[in-house]
């Protein structure tokens, strides 16, 4: 269901909000009575422990699951774009950056500054199977931004990657907000990340156990 349209003085309205969100399997609770809601231009990270519904509760927010009750509503023509955890095409399928790229349709003139400001304009001929983990996830990356993305989701983007790589992906991930107007919504298990490139954390093990700024989250029992 769609929020009603935002007004210019309506930045306040959530770009995505669930309601009582309960989704079962077989008979098992994966996600129960999740109230969230995720701002414009804000930085939101999810953090829980393994098996806690993180991933159930993205591909919710992603469309690709609906949930068993509850209600979901999103502001008018959201655009969302996803960096996944993992990203291993087939050795056997020939697939350059910029053939990866070009799925994404969007004006060239965009798609030039995306390849630019992402810092992948040398390797659009590299074979995506060649690449190191942080080149690959600046490609994801800016596959992701061609979209031109309200709210952008990366699941565990720093799995994997050299100290180097991870230093310089957050302190570029920090600047997408304000330089691209997107929101983020980032799963992470890096402290360093929810403690200081984090705006808003929801601690999640199938329900949400707290929610609130880093430094209060530090604080709180759960």
């Amino acid at each position: 269901r769609a929020l009603p349209a935002m007004s210019v003085n309506s930045s306040c309205q959530p770009l995505v909000e669930l309601r009582q969100v309960n989704v079962s399997f077989d008979q098992k609770q994966i996600l129960k009575a999740i109230d969230l809601h995720i701002y414009p231009q804000e930085i939101l990270t999810l953090v829980g422990p393994n098996g806690a519904g993180k991933s159930t509760l993205i591909k919710i927010l992603l469309g690709i699951l609906k949930p068993t009750s509850g209600e979901i509503l999103t502001s008018p023509g959201l655009r969302l774009a996803y960096v996944p955890q993992r990203f291993h095409p087939s050795a056997s399928l020939p697939l350059r950056v910029k053939d990866l790229l070009d799925l994404e349709p969007c004006p060239k003139q965009h798609k030039e500054d995306i390849i630019q400001d992402t810092g992948i304009a040398k390797l659009q001929n590299h074979d995506v199977h060649s690449l190191s983990g942080g080149e690959r996830q600046r490609v994801l990356l800016a596959r992701a931004l061609l979209r031109r993305p309200q709210l952008l989701v990366l699941d565990e983007p720093m799995q994997g990657l050299d100290i180097q790589s991870e230093e310089e992906l957050y302190a570029y991930v920090r600047t997408l907000p304000s330089r691209f107007g997107c929101a983020i919504l980032i799963v992470s298990h890096d402290l360093q990340w929810v403690m200081q490139g984090t705006q808003r954390v929801v601690c999640l093990n199938h329900h949400i156990c707290c929610t609130g700024t880093p430094q209060n989250i530090q604080q709180h029992p759960a």
